[in-house]
């Protein structure tokens, strides 16, 4: 039965995130030849969570599998697509923007990979401050 769970937590992460990336696309409308700023900021801050909760979640490797796949591949996949990416970037190089796809692009992949580090570090902070948790109450009990 975990199988059926983790699918479930899937499916209903995977339709969360996809909500809330549309409700962001709704409430910050990107403008007709500039940066797909939503997207991006999506996608960094996807970036940076996903980094942070499977830095966790590798210090604390007891934390439940369908938990772990509703929120990463679930919540977060949804949530920062690639797809969107290439869409933003196909729809500025097809107006002859192709400063702007480039820029973007490239913003993309360094505030994307600098936002997955300061995850990771600030993932191994909360993994650290949780652990240090957990050992004080095992040494009061």
């Amino acid at each position: 039965m975990p199988a059926a769970r983790a699918w479930l937590a899937v499916a209903a992460g995977g339709l969360l995130g996809t909500e809330l990336r549309y409700g962001l696309g709704l409430a910050f409308p990107d403008l007709p030849g500039s940066l797909p700023w939503a997207t991006l900021w999506i996608n960094v801050g996807g970036s940076f969570v996903l980094a942070l909760l499977t830095t966790v979640w590798m210090a604390r490797p007891h934390t439940a599998f369908w938990l772990r796949a509703g929120l990463g591949p679930g919540l977060l996949g949804s949530f920062t697509t690639f797809s969107a990416v290439v869409f933003a970037v196909d729809q500025l190089a097809r107006a002859g923007w192709h400063f702007i796809w480039v820029a973007y692009l490239v913003l993309s992949l360094l505030l994307g990979l600098a936002a997955a580090g300061a995850g990771w570090r600030s993932g191994r902070v909360v993994g650290r401050r949780l652990n240090g948790r957990d050992a004080g109450l095992g040494a009061r009990l």
